[in-house]
């Protein structure tokens, strides 16, 4: 393929120097199975061939299907019916989760698959948008700061909606702990007299989540030993729990959707892109294109993002826009610290495009509100009501 000349007497303005132009000019513009090419014009022939590179590129593992699971207890908060439940999946320890939904509830309702965020955090997990008791000071502070105070989960169940938000890959009762690493990773961490703890101490949380960042790369460059990525478990890890969840005898598995910010909105696109029992989806907080990760914000964000020689085939946002004409919901903050605004705004165009040849535009939307990286009380709003008119 002819590349373009690419000007290297010009000052280059990327977190790659010279590289960058030369870099971003590596895929075509649209990439090679983009819908937005004039020789797909099915959207159904199209989503099968461009699905079936993304699976092959992202190295899914095979972790089998429908869990069984244990449920550990049972209770009612705050107007809501909660379970803590697990499942034990081929390898690691068993993936705990949470499920909400209005207190007395037994006919089928619509389903939310709730997927938490990031936040540098991985000793919490599906706490970070839950609340069944007293709140630990780190996820309310969490909370606060990103949620407006809320846990969104609890809300969105209140609304009629049974909820499940399960532990990432990564995190919470999926974390890696200490007496699972080798000795030489252990070196130079603070973790007083003992390997691991669940006492849930702040300095030692806050350590772990420390030596947590610094070993993400360590566990992606592994996977890609194996041969898969860490959005491929993710996306197999959240397909289990969507067997879970679509299992449950009060959940309408017709109206089932999924939601979350940054990593969660991470988790979205790739469920929502890949997974035909989604019929809704709302994409939080992360949602650019993959010329901003490589000339603006690589280093912003994890090793949970990125997918080998995948931006050859479908941009970034196309990877969600395989859900077209199914209903999609994108929330960005203009502020963003994660992305520039300029490929956010681009995204929004190449999916604007998608669901326009498609001929579902009104199944698509995105909107931008002020402000820094958050998924806060309006945006919450604003995806139940996305929630509400596609799934009720």
């Amino acid at each position: 393929m002819n590349q373009p000349s690419i000007p290297t007497s010009e000052p280059a303005d990327s977190i790659i120097g010279h590289y960058g132009p030369w870099a971003a000019s590596l895929p075509a513009d649209p990439p090679a199975l983009s819908f937005r090419r004039a020789e797909f014009d099915a959207i159904d022939a199209w989503r099968k061939k461009a699905k079936e590179k993304v699976i092959e590129y992202l190295g899914t593992p095979d972790i089998g299907t429908n869990p069984s699971v244990k449920v550990h207890k049972k209770y009612t908060y705050d107007g809501l019916d909660i379970e803590e439940i697990s499942w034990q999946l081929p390898y690691g320890r068993p993936t705990e989760a949470i499920l909400l939904k209005p207190t007395g509830a037994s006919e089928p309702l619509p389903a939310v698959l709730g997927l938490h965020d990031h936040s540098g955090d991985k000793y919490f997990g599906k706490r970070k948008i839950t609340q069944t008791g007293e709140r630990h000071p780190m996820m309310a502070e969490l909370q606060e700061k990103v949620y407006s105070g809320r846990a969104w989960a609890n809300d969105l169940a209140k609304r009629g909606y049974v909820v499940l938000v399960p532990d990432a890959f990564a995190f919470g009762s999926r974390r890696i702990k200490f007496e699972d690493i080798s000795e030489i990773h252990r070196q130079g961490l603070y973790i007083g007299d003992k390997v691991d703890t669940d006492d849930e101490n702040e300095e030692y949380i806050r350590e772990y989540n420390r030596w947590a960042g610094q070993h993400e790369h360590v566990l992606s460059k592994s996977l890609f030993c194996a041969g898969s990525t860490w959005p491929g478990v993710f996306l197999a890890e959240d397909q289990r729990a969507l067997d879970v969840l679509c299992a449950r005898p009060e959940v309408d598995t017709a109206k089932v959707g999924c939601c979350g910010l940054s990593g969660g909105g991470l988790r979205s696109a790739y469920l929502g892109g890949v997974d035909e029992r989604i019929a809704c989806a709302v994409c939080v907080g992360f949602m650019t294109t993959w010329n901003d990760f490589l000339l603006n914000r690589a280093y912003t964000h994890t090793w949970m993002t990125y997918i080998p020689r995948l931006p050859q085939f479908l941009d970034f946002p196309e990877v969600l826009g395989m859900r077209a004409p199914r209903p999609t919901l994108v929330l960005n903050n203009n502020e963003d610290q994660l992305f520039t605004l300029e490929e956010m705004h681009k995204a929004d165009r190449i999916l604007q495009e998608i669901f326009s040849k498609a001929e579902a535009t009104e199944h698509y939307r995105a909107s931008f509100y002020p402000g820094l990286h958050k998924f806060e009380a309006d945006m919450q709003g604003e995806a139940f009501a996305w929630f509400d008119q596609w799934l009720k």
